[in-house]
């Protein structure tokens, strides 16, 4: 029965839409409305997880979306390390729960904010055994979801999820590749009796090549597969002649890294004897002169994107951007000048020094989004990814200063718990009202009397 009135209260805080809300909603949150300090604020943060969590189980989706929302905005405005402990296993099986197929009849935007959920979940447990718990755990349905064609919608989300979930919890470079293989599926499937071919959008061509990079750039000992080489070299070679520029740039960035980490090298010190031939069955010296002529292909290409003039209604913005890549990329190929970049986090810099590092930076910095800066100053795995040691400004630990995403959880006056004070104050006012005018209407009769 409890358990029953708390999912309740759980679903009236999610669920603004249902005006008999009004009552459960305000009984839910009586005890979280005027807070301050550290320990309360942490408190209700828990608290308010805690209904969110309750929320996953209802069966309207739009209360399990708007719970999940609000579930990422924690995770994005603090690193919940207590409620995590707590209720890691709990979180981690609502949200596949939703990405399953069939489970929960859910829509694609509770898959996409499941999915997210679990990235940040994977980010802010770091390595260790509930990391590798997650990968597990989330690796099969991912696939399934991603294989699913019904609506694309939702496929950014997984592939985020699950370029995440495999830099953080996934063991060795066989389990890295077999996700990588897992994305490129998506936008070249392995044709079969039951697989309908349905050409990519360019977004998801981009998102595709931006998650595989992701992963590619934590590979340190690349199988000597020729032909698969050649074939993934020479389908970016040819998206940097798509139209679209968020494909070119993710195709340039992928291209560089390839380079960066050594494949034409590899090849070369492979193709000493002339006679030796490889289970593609070609031989080394070919391998790598093919190699080697389509590096000039994408070095033209490059010299090209770097100095594209603007087209009818081009963005200067995107365009510049495009430019400056592929400057960098020429002078990476030419000279072998690695690009340099330094991000302000708060007072101190964090620097990137490599494709490999830019690529991990800009992944990571996009899919946190608002939390990004949170995260870097505060979470330690990442502090570990990326050699980074933050000052430390808030030496009194009693004082809990809200971030930009906690001021928008408490204090917004769109805020779950605003909303839900203000429900309280209107039935108040209406139940004051009713007791104003039962005096006033006794009044008259005692005079009429």
């Amino acid at each position: 029965m409890g358990k029953r009135n708390s999912q309740r209260k759980s679903a009236a805080m999610f669920d603004s839409d249902d005006d008999s809300s009004v009552t459960s909603s305000s009984t839910a949150l009586s005890d979280l409305m005027s807070v301050s300090g550290a320990e309360d604020v942490q408190f209700v943060q828990d608290s308010f997880l805690d209904q969110a969590l309750n929320a996953l189980d209802e069966k309207r989706g739009s209360t399990r979306e708007k719970a999940l929302s609000s579930i990422i905005d924690a995770f994005n405005s603090n690193m919940q390390h207590e409620f995590v402990e707590k209720k890691f296993a709990t979180l981690l099986h609502q949200c596949l729960a939703s990405i399953k197929k069939g489970s929960k009849k859910a829509s694609a935007k509770e898959i996409a904010l499941a999915s997210h959920a679990i990235g940040c979940l994977a980010l802010t447990v770091g390595c260790g055994d509930n990391a590798r718990e997650i990968f597990e755990e989330s690796i099969r349905p991912l696939d399934e979801s991603l294989t699913s064609r019904i609506d694309v919608s939702k496929t950014p989300s997984l592939l985020e999820c699950l370029a995440i979930i495999t830099f953080v919890g996934g063991n060795d470079q066989e389990e890295t590749e077999r996700s990588m293989d897992m994305m490129w599926r998506v936008i070249n499937p392995k044709l079969g009796s039951n697989v309908v071919v349905v050409k990519p959008s360019a977004s998801l061509i981009a998102n595709v090549v931006s998650a595989w990079s992701f992963l590619l750039s934590t590979v340190s000992n690349l199988k000597l597969n020729t032909k698969n080489w050649q074939n993934s070299i020479s389908y970016l070679s040819s998206l940097l002649d798509k139209e679209d520029r968020s494909v070119r740039i993710a195709a340039g960035e992928a291209l560089a890294l390839i380079f960066e980490i050594g494949v034409i090298d590899k090849f070369s010190a492979k193709s000493g004897s002339a006679s030796d031939t490889t289970q593609e069955g070609s031989k080394p010296l070919e391998s790598y002169i093919f190699l080697q002529g389509l590096k000039g292909k994408v070095i033209n290409q490059c010299k090209n994107l770097s100095i594209e003039a603007g087209g009818k209604g081009s963005a200067k913005k995107d365009l510049n951007s495009q430019r400056n890549l592929f400057r960098d990329i020429l002078d990476f190929f030419e000279y072998g000048y690695s690009p340099d970049i330094s991000m302000k986090i708060g007072g101190d810099s964090l620097q990137a020094s490599s494709w490999s590092e830019m690529i991990q930076l800009n992944f990571i910095k996009h899919f946190l989004g608002g939390g990004f800066i949170k995260h870097m100053q505060e979470n330690e795995f990442l502090h570990e990814v990326f050699g980074f040691s933050p000052k430390r400004k808030y030496l009194n630990t009693n004082e809990h200063r809200m971030s930009g995403g906690e001021k928008r959880m408490f204090k917004s006056p769109n805020s779950v718990l605003n909303k839900a004070r203000t429900q309280s104050l209107n039935k108040q006012r209406i139940l004051s009202e009713g007791r104003n005018f039962g005096h006033y209407a006794v009044g008259m009769v005692d005079e009429e009397a």
